[in-house]
């Protein structure tokens, strides 16, 4: 562990922490998080983790504007996605792990390329739905969350695989807070 991951950790802890609060403060935190991931996992050889990276810095200041005006101006709810986006979305999110796993395996050194892909299409599919205030965001989490522990364990990443663990604990309680009565969540 060195001083980027740990900055990249507690910074991106925060950001977690405010999602799950519902806190529109989770977007510019969550920036900052991911740029030192984004060189955190480059160091490791995690390629799909960089790419990742990339898009939640760009997700993210989509997601804070669209908490902030939503569709027609005002905040957006908590709500959500229903059951055909759902499916939807995991099965473009598996195709997507074997696709650019494949490519990953065949054209970089990268370790765990499937693994390492897995995370990257789960991860942008929770990432959507959090965008959106979907609910469903915190079971997507928990699946990247189980997933990403060992993977990053194996890289020698460990102060990340134990807040990634924290992560999953984060996501049970978001997953509870948000489907309480929208008024009772605030979005501060």
């Amino acid at each position: 562990m060195d001083g980027l991951e740990l900055a990249a950790n507690a910074i991106t802890a925060l950001s977690i922490f405010l999602a799950a609060r519902n806190s529109v403060h989770t977007w510019w935190t969550g920036i900052v998080g991911c740029v030192l991931f984004a060189v955190t996992f480059f160091q490791a050889a995690l390629y799909a983790d960089v790419a990742l990276q990339a898009f939640f810095v760009v997700t993210s200041a989509v997601g804070w504007w669209q908490w902030l005006r939503g569709d027609h101006g005002a905040a957006l709810p908590i709500s959500h996605a229903g059951r055909r986006p759902v499916a939807v979305a995991v099965l473009v999110a598996l195709a997507a792990t074997a696709a650019y796993g494949a490519l990953l395996q065949r054209f970089t050194d990268a370790y765990a390329p499937f693994v390492d892909s897995a995370v990257l299409a789960f991860s942008v599919v929770a990432q959507l739905f959090l965008m959106r205030r979907h609910i469903e965001t915190w079971p997507m989490w928990l699946l990247v969350n189980a997933i990403a522990v060992p993977l990053y364990a194996s890289r020698g990443l460990h102060l990340t695989a134990l807040l990634y663990a924290a992560y999953l604990l984060n996501a049970v309680l978001a997953w509870r807070r948000w489907r309480r009565p929208v008024a009772s969540v605030g979005v501060a």
